[in-house]
């Protein structure tokens, strides 16, 4: 089973930084696409980053280009998302998902249908 296991959310202020950290249960040697989704209560799950199974190909939604960073180290079988420049409306749960990546990949990386195993979530909560 590929079970992710999200951490490193909290409080912090505006302006700050915060690096979440997804953590695999097996090998990624599998070919492991893995994302970030958000969401907020009475809102749908909101995509974030994206990254192919060997780092090559990074994806951001409008939100999140410039301030965020997606990467993952493959021997360690982890991702992190690190985030700079907090702004309240990032508050939210922050998700891991992971998805045996397919050819088309690259066109469906923001559909949250699209990925298999999804964590359990983190909060991560700005203050203004």
């Amino acid at each position: 089973q590929v079970q992710p296991v999200e951490s490193g959310g909290g409080l912090v202020q505006a302006g700050d930084s915060l690096r979440l950290t997804c953590a695999l249960a097996r090998r990624t040697s599998l070919s492991v696409a893995m994302g970030w989704f958000r969401q907020v209560p009475g809102k749908e799950r909101e995509f974030v980053a994206a990254i192919t199974w060997n780092g090559a190909s990074t994806y951001y939604s409008h939100t999140a280009k410039g301030r965020f960073t997606i990467s993952r180290d493959n021997a360690k079988n982890t991702m992190y998302l690190s985030m700079d420049s907090l702004k309240p409306e990032d508050t939210a749960v922050y998700y891991c998902a992971a998805v045996h990546e397919f050819r088309d990949y690259r066109n469906f990386y923001s559909d949250s249908g699209r990925y298999t195993y999804w964590g359990q979530g983190t909060q991560v909560t700005v203050s203004s």
